[in-house]
């Protein structure tokens, strides 16, 4: 059985990792898969180096699609003309694996389906309700398309049966992310500025910034800076910062005081970060998924989350655009008064391993 796995940004590689492993431990006692791991370039990341692949002991990819950076409509189009153009000179695999929603898993989507090879989407039923997310549309032309449905939580699989998908496609195996995370977790290793800002366990605060709604604008990027800053109470606030926001962040008339930018860190350095932190500020999806296996209070400044099982029984709180609950939520997170949580089902380590399983049922002759 021929598996094409496509990954497109660094996030994918993380999430594909536990595939990979349990691909390669099947096959161990029978040899029925094989696979292409093909990056399409969609994000040319400078993290993405052999130390990358070696911590999170996964191959470097067999095909670079090379796309790289443009809009949705370019890096749609590069992606499609690509992968098709690999497929017709190469062969057509029994089925092509995506994971997530970024572009590269929608565009693959459409060049297999087209040329009538099946799809299983990874993290399917996901939903946020924003169509203003290019991810959120991502995830909808990929459902629309798929053959097979892994969902992380008992709710994806619910909006996939509303949208009309058969129950007998659809298999609730767990995360993909969180067994990748549970499997390198003896291995997250302190990062330098552990030492250089004398920082403590539960004695500091993690703070990211990504989305364009809040580093986009100076303005935005400012006042919530500020609003952390004059909230901190001396509180260590460790910002992992793209290049482009600290160059933003520099055109502030701001001083940053308690929040120390520092450079973005290696996978299980930044996690050993989260795992310690007191608090996580964040406006990423997946940091509140790590945050709510470590059971750290995380703090998300959006107005909502695809991932709602990390507020309903996890340990994240969505405030949306009310930034001046930020500060009770840090006086709740370091006087030990936060909600308590417990963690979704089936994060237990072995997603993957159900995912396989039930492609080799499915598919095997």
């Amino acid at each position: 059985m021929e598996i094409d796995l496509i990954v497109g940004t660094r996030p994918n590689f993380v999430k594909m990792a536990t595939i990979l492993h349990a691909i390669n431990q099947f096959n161990r006692t029978r040899e029925i898969f094989s696979y292409r791991l093909i990056h399409t370039g969609q994000h040319y990341d400078h993290a993405l180096s052999g130390s990358f692949f070696e911590q999170l002991d996964i191959p470097s990819p067999d095909v670079n699609l090379e796309v790289g950076s443009g809009t949705q409509a370019e890096q749609t189009a590069g992606i499609m003309l690509a992968y098709e153009k690999l497929l017709l000179k190469t062969y057509s695999p029994t089925i092509c694996l995506v994971v997530g929603d970024v572009t590269s898993t929608m565009a693959c989507t459409l060049v297999a389906k087209k040329l009538n090879i099946k799809v299983a989407h990874v993290e399917a039923g996901i939903r946020s309700g924003d169509l203003s997310m290019p991810e959120k549309i991502n995830r909808l032309v990929t459902d629309c398309l798929s053959n097979y449905f892994f969902t992380i939580t008992q709710w994806a699989s619910d909006n996939l049966i509303k949208s009309g998908i058969q129950a007998h496609k659809i298999e609730l195996v767990g995360n993909t992310m969180i067994d990748t995370l549970l499997r390198h977790e003896n291995r997250l290793f302190q990062p330098s500025c552990w030492s250089e800002y004398a920082l403590r366990t539960k004695k500091y605060i993690v703070l990211t910034l990504h989305r364009p709604s809040n580093v986009d604008s100076p303005e935005q990027l400012e006042k919530i800076l500020r609003i952390i800053e004059n909230n901190s109470v001396g509180i260590p606030v460790i910002f992992p910062i793209h290049p482009r926001t600290k160059e933003k962040i520099k055109t502030l008339n701001l001083a940053l005081g308690a929040i120390k930018p520092i450079n973005p860190l290696s996978y299980l350095e930044f996690n050993y970060l989260v795992k310690n932190s007191g608090l996580v500020i964040t406006d990423s999806g997946g940091i509140t998924e790590e945050a709510t296996l470590f059971r750290v209070p995380c703090i998300t400044l959006r107005t909502t989350t695809e991932r709602p099982e990390t507020v309903e029984i996890g340990t994240n709180e969505l405030i949306g655009d009310k930034l001046d609950k930020i500060s009770s939520y840090i006086h709740l997170a370091f006087n030990r008064k936060w909600k308590s949580s417990s963690i979704p089902s089936f994060w237990d380590g072995q997603a993957a391993e159900r995912i396989i399983q039930f492609l080799y049922d499915r598919l095997e002759p």
